[in-house]
């Protein structure tokens, strides 16, 4: 019995010191923030750069077992991919300045438009429970934050690209030598985990990749596609904003459920200062993205490589919503799916133990 105190007072002591020391590190920020910032300037190209290679990988592969040589594969890819994302950059940043720079001027007739949608929601909802219209008030009032925030940082983000190109200029290297040394890079990830956790650790990985790698090159692919359709029709149909609103509908539509709301609510608010035509023909625009995507690419591309209930999905994306706003939404399906594989690795070692 006293064994046991004293074992659990060790324990509460171990605890207690590792709180003073993760106090008196934030205390010391002033001291290792220049450490922080020279460590992101590393990993963060290093990360874009994996996660770029991580993409390109299985295609290269595909590519060299249909006969091509391996640095030919990669050569084809690497040009293919930077050449379309320089092309785009060069071609769609001038644009994109000057439409954000456009809607941050009619930003506030877009605001009167937003409120008077509020208010009607709020009338049609004012005999729901208090806690509900709420949280329904909170949720819009915060997006609508989100959104002006969101704005004014694309803004300043553009006109500061410049002050990145150093950072941008290294990711194509770093991802050519990945890819090009792959297998070297698994050789050397091998040798340096402990012989303990390696056929563990390689099957997590395993598991993780056949879980979510084929669903995030998927549902990035068609993202591209839907983004891209739907620049093409609002420009074709004299939509303001198309490349925002393309670019906004492309990236929320990889958030499951919600996303194609999300993606749809700033271009019928843009749609509605225009005309009630433009209006009709962006529902039908929208309507037709999601018959689409979830009728042809959805399920040609991206399949069920997720293999997990719907419920279970919406459940992580409140969560996520909840957490991180709309970023928490976009991440929430890949940690779920990585605890869901955590989860049964734990219970495997516990059943061997």
């Amino acid at each position: 019995m006293r064994e046991k105190h004293i074992k659990w007072l060790l324990q509460i002591t171990i605890l207690l010191l590792a709180l003073l020391s993760v106090y008196v590190f934030l205390k010391l920020y002033s001291v290792w923030a220049p450490f922080l910032v020279m460590f992101k300037a590393v990993i963060i190209p290093f990360l874009i750069s994996a996660f770029i290679t991580y993409l390109l990988h299985p295609v290269v592969e595909r590519l060299h077992r249909k006969g091509l040589p391996r640095s030919i594969s990669i050569l084809i890819i690497y040009f293919l991919f930077f050449g379309l994302i320089g092309y785009g950059i060069y071609r769609g940043v001038p644009v994109l300045i000057t439409q954000l720079r456009d809607l941050s001027e009619n930003f506030p007739q877009f605001t009167m438009i937003y409120n008077q949608w509020m208010d009607s929601i709020h009338d049609h909802t004012d005999t729901w429970p208090v806690g509900i219209h709420d949280r329904i008030d909170l949720m819009f009032s915060k997006t609508e934050e989100w959104l002006a925030v969101t704005i004014e940082k694309a803004i300043n983000s553009l006109k500061g690209i410049f002050d990145y190109m150093l950072l941008l200029a290294i990711i194509p290297f770093l991802v050519f030598y990945m890819l090009k040394d792959y297998e070297q890079i698994k050789k050397a990830a091998w040798y340096l985990t402990p012989r303990r956790w390696r056929s563990g650790s390689i099957q997590f990985l395993k598991d993780i990749d056949h879980s979510l790698g084929n669903y995030i090159r998927g549902q990035l692919f068609v993202c591209l596609i839907i983004g891209t359709l739907a620049f093409l029709t609002l420009w074709i149909f004299h939509v303001k904003y198309p490349l925002i609103l393309g670019l906004l509908i492309g990236t929320t539509n990889i958030i499951p459920y919600f996303g194609p709301v999300i993606g749809a609510v700033p271009a019928l608010i843009i749609a509605a200062t225009m005309s009630t035509k433009t209006v009709i023909i962006v529902i039908v625009l929208i309507a037709s993205l999601q018959f689409i995507e979830g009728n042809i690419l959805g399920p040609l591309i991206v399949g069920k490589s997720l293999h997990m209930h719907p419920i279970v999905i919406m459940l992580a994306l409140l969560a996520g919503g909840e957490i991180g706003g709309v970023i928490g939404l976009m991440l929430a399906v890949p940690v779920i799916v990585i605890l869901k594989v955590m989860i049964v690795h734990l219970a495997l070692l516990r059943r061997q133990h």
